[in-house]
């Protein structure tokens, strides 16, 4: 008999357990439900554009969904057009995938007055949930919080111009909003000195690619104690960051017209706003007391003149209905992958993977053997008992509810049409930024 598994969200997280599901030893039908008309999650919505060789993941996600025993169910909403009881109906066991995209909170005075980076990201990325345009607000000098890729892309797309982003895949809507840009420095901050930072060393190094833009590595907070140079001996990653940052240091400027400015040992104290708009942006001189990496405050604050402020300090996913939630984590509740109830109890036929599961941390190796563990656990507690239910009764329920279901086959066609739009303009592609062009160039 078929084992017959629902995995909500379409991202690199979900399909990996379908991929998986498939390889095992058991008959298995997996059907795929993403909100989105498009498949890929944040491979296609959270990486900047203009780095297109890590999008180079789809190809290999897309063969996936080209599986006989794998369908996918874009354009359909949990929670909406499917609630938790009516999957189990149709399926023996549901995994929820359904990532992060919310933005952590900084927890200092004047955090409304700031931008959250998945925000930013969705836009120009074209997301189709978000609107057309983004206001800059005549910023000319901007504050981007966080170490991580993601504030590097931010840092990077803020920077650049508008015409070195258009060989990329944006569509004419973000191209436009980018045009508005006045911004000539950005100032990116880490609580923490350099050996900590967490940017990869490739992405790294391409922040200094622009002819547009020159890489600021400020003296002042860039030291590396017997703790930090402990530190970066146990990760080779890490010492290939400091090396590159430290070849920075005290550069002289080639006055290039836009600036990425690199501050270390700044903690973000508070956001400083008249009349709704950031006047100021406060740190706090920062050390390292131990070995553990932490920082206390040394009561030095600096006043940073800057526009707007981007926090790019970590996503957090959201909470999905009629499932268990753990506040505290920002993740469903689970035990290697089984969905628990708040008594600990592993709720029978639900699991999840990915960054809801585990925390918005790791890459997609990590979400591999994560995928791995999940489906590892599946097999191992779910059995096909229900009444078989097939793919006919599923599409006839989702047709009764009037929901626009977009296929593997309509994400081809989409995908098509967005390349020859590219082709058009000597670009790979051109996103179409709207669902209902989405729908229209898939389904028309």
């Amino acid at each position: 008999m078929t084992l017959r598994v629902a995995v909500v969200g379409g991202g690199p997280a979900g399909i990996y357990a379908a991929d998986i599901l498939t390889k095992s030893d058991v008959d298995v039908a997996v059907d795929i439900i993403e909100r989105l008309p498009a498949p890929f999650g944040l491979v296609r919505y959270g990486v900047a554009p203009d780095h297109p060789r890590i999008k180079e993941i789809i190809k290999a996600l897309d063969r996936v969904l080209d599986k006989p025993e794998i369908r996918f169910l874009g354009n359909v909403t949990f929670g909406v057009d499917v609630k938790l009881e009516e999957l189990q109906e149709f399926y023996d066991a549901v995994i929820f995938s359904t990532g992060a995209k919310s933005d952590r909170d900084l927890g200092i005075p004047g955090e409304e007055h700031s931008i959250g980076a998945a925000d930013f990201v969705s836009w120009y990325d074209a997301h189709p949930d978000d609107a057309p345009t983004w206001d800059f607000e005549g910023a000319t000098s901007v504050a981007v919080l966080g170490v991580g890729n993601v504030a590097l892309d931010v840092a990077r797309v803020l920077a650049k111009t508008a015409d070195e982003m258009l060989v990329t895949d944006i569509p004419a809507q973000v191209y436009e909003g980018l045009k508005t840009k006045q911004i000539t420095d950005v100032h990116v901050f880490a609580r923490r000195g350099p050996a900590y930072a967490k940017f990869s060393p490739l992405e790294l190094r391409e922040l200094n690619h622009s002819p547009n833009v020159e890489v600021i590595v400020h003296p002042e907070g860039f030291d590396v104690d017997e703790h930090g140079m402990e530190h970066i001996g146990k990760h080779k990653s890490q010492k290939m960051v400091l090396d590159t940052l430290a070849n920075w240091v005290g550069r002289d400027p080639v006055g290039k017209p836009h600036r990425i400015h690199l501050h270390f040992c700044e903690s973000p104290a508070e956001i400083v706003a008249v009349d709704g708009k950031v006047t100021t942006f406060k740190t706090e001189r920062t050390h390292s007391p131990n070995a553990d990496g932490n920082v206390e405050g040394t009561g030095e604050i600096t006043d940073w003149e800057v526009q707007q402020v981007y926090r790019a300090i970590g996503y957090k996913s959201d909470p999905l209905p009629g499932l268990p939630w753990d506040e505290r984590k920002a993740v469903i509740p689970n035990d290697g992958g089984k969905v628990l109830d708040l008594d600990g109890n592993h709720i029978p036929g639900l699991y999840t993977t990915g960054w809801i599961k585990r925390g918005p941390v790791g890459l997609i190796g990590h979400t591999k053997s994560d995928a791995a563990e999940t489906v590892g656990h599946l097999l191992e507690n779910t059995t096909q008992t229900a009444p078989q239910r097939s793919d006919e009764a599923v599409d006839a329920f989702f047709a009764e509810r009037g929901a626009n279901v977009f296929t593997h086959e309509h994400w081809l066609k989409l995908n098509e049409h967005e390349v020859a739009l590219g082709e058009a303009q000597e670009r790979l592609r051109v996103k179409v930024p709207t669902r209902e062009g989405m729908l229209d160039a898939g389904q028309g």
